[in-house]
């Protein structure tokens, strides 16, 4: 996508999963009442299915129990999540829309990786917010006890890298032939999965608030280095 050459801002990074359920609640002022009651119902169903997985597990629940524990029927819970796995991982997540955002309105003379990997530090920062904390390490209970939500979970960073390439590829006129798209564009997702295990491991760890927002942004600033200088320096044998 060519860069418009004036262009608004980027918005702010948009939060992984783990960084948004406490701020999940809408503001439904000047909503209409179906409206509510349909966010209402939403929220219920999310909740149910929060506490069910959070005590046994997400492979372990059924959807006809976050059903019950809502006080839904069945169809209803798949009106609002067609597949169960969107109950934890959002299918469009907002981070890959904000990310193509930061690199279509970089400013003249900044680098793919420069604005992708500046973007991917900030958003995965936010992880260490206080709010934030109890989202992050019961998301990674959540994951890690599932090998269906590390494969979605794999899936969806698989489909942020294509995107992003996609992007790249368009609005530099690489050829097919051309692996530049896709190497920058992992390595760019790559740090982002890094950190966000990082944050995981850390929160398990009972490491939160501002102690672990300085360590991401520690190491996503030294990843951030090698995106935008390479790797011709790091690791020579001594």
């Amino acid at each position: 996508m060519p860069q418009e050459p004036a262009a608004a801002p980027a918005p702010a990074p948009a939060p992984p999963a783990e960084g948004r359920r406490s701020g999940r609640r809408r503001d439904r002022r000047g909503s209409g009442v179906r409206e509510r009651r349909r966010l209402e119902t939403h929220d219920r169903i999310v909740d149910a299915a929060a506490e069910l997985f959070a005590e046994r597990g997400f492979d372990a629940v059924s959807v006809v129990e976050i059903a019950q524990r809502a006080g839904v029927v069945e169809k209803t819970v798949f009106n609002h999540f067609p597949v169960k796995e969107g109950l934890v991982l959002s299918a469009d997540p907002p981070m890959r829309a904000a990310l193509l955002h930061a690199v279509a309105t970089r400013p003249a003379g900044e680098s793919v990786a420069a604005a992708a990997g500046t973007f991917v530090v900030r958003a995965m920062t936010m992880l260490g917010a206080p709010e934030a904390a109890e989202g992050v390490a019961a998301m990674a209970r959540v994951v890690r006890g599932s090998r269906t939500l590390q494969a979605r979970e794999r899936e969806i960073l698989g489909e942020i890298t294509a995107a992003l390439a996609a992007q790249i590829r368009a609005e530099t006129g690489a050829d097919d032939g051309a692996v530049e798209p896709e190497l920058t564009a992992s390595a760019v997702t790559a740090l982002y999965g890094r950190l966000l295990e990082l944050a995981r491991d850390r929160a398990l760890a009972g490491v939160t608030g501002p102690a672990l927002a300085d360590e991401l942004r520690t190491a996503g600033r030294r990843g951030l280095s090698l995106l935008q200088f390479g790797l011709a320096g790091y690791a020579k044998r001594r």
